[in-house]
């Protein structure tokens, strides 16, 4: 049986992926386990040990699954490739080697300052800022918000040390190197109107999904579960984006 496990971002937490359930095929085995820190996981003592982290994912990180990484938990699973066996593929959902960017598009790198001095300040607004910020690139932002909502309730679900350490991983971290030494595919798949991204047409294959943004579990669930599987069935024979996202 094929496996999937799909992996949270920043201040997000494994129910982001619930969405998708009712439109995985029968044929696949799908797990979303948390990150140390976040659900019922404790935190790591020192957030950024990717020895200590590695330990932590190894039991569910298997080499015979797809890993699916959607923003910094797709950094975070690439940073882990060097410690840990190889996947069968990963998949960078809404994921770059590197958050932020100089070039045109993306976040820049004194806007994440900026919003790390602001967590700093005020965790919990800041987070919820956050949530408002990754739904703006969906084509109804009200709507992806009101499910982030409605899915997360209004606690943060991790550790204000863990949220600290993770902004400090979106605007340090640069995984050009490990990326291009995976010794398993890489995928890059993105809504075409991710405001968070810089532009993706250098990473390659790539998947793009009209008409979404840096949430496509909320905006379109059953889109996005149907590329998954597509992935999932032949990580290796990716092509481009449009024949992958118009075959059903």
């Amino acid at each position: 049986m094929t496996q999937i496990v799909l992996l949270s971002g920043w201040g997000i937490d494994a129910r982001l992926w619930q969405r998708l359930t009712p439109h995985w095929p029968l044929h696949l085995h799908v797990s979303s386990p948390d990150w140390p820190g976040y659900g019922q996981h404790p935190p790591l003592a020192d957030p950024t040990d990717l020895d200590a982290l590695a330990d932590a994912m190894q039991d569910v990180l298997s080499a015979d699954a797809i890993w699916v990484g959607w923003s910094l938990g797709g950094m975070l699973a690439a940073a882990l490739l060097p410690y840990l066996p190889a996947p069968q593929a990963l998949v960078m959902l809404g994921a770059a080697p590197r958050f932020v960017s100089d070039e045109h598009g993306g976040v820049r790198p004194q806007e994440i300052e900026a919003f790390q001095r602001a967590f700093a300040r005020d965790p919990q607004r800041t987070w919820q800022h956050f949530l408002r910020w990754q739904a703006s690139g969906e084509a109804s932002p009200r709507h992806a918000h009101r499910c982030l909502e409605a899915l997360l309730g209004n606690r943060m679900p991790a550790d204000t040390a863990t949220l600290a350490d993770g902004l400090e991983r979106l605007a340090r971290l640069d995984l050009h190197d490990a990326l291009e030494q995976a010794t398993c595919p890489v995928i890059y798949l993105h809504g075409a109107n991710d405001p968070l991204l810089p532009r993706m047409e250098r990473y390659q294959p790539g998947i793009t999904l009209p008409g979404c943004g840096h949430c496509p579990q909320l905006s379109a669930p059953a889109r996005l579960a149907h590329v998954l599987a597509r992935v999932a069935d032949a990580p290796t024979a990716v092509r481009p984006s449009l024949e992958i996202v118009n075959a059903g």
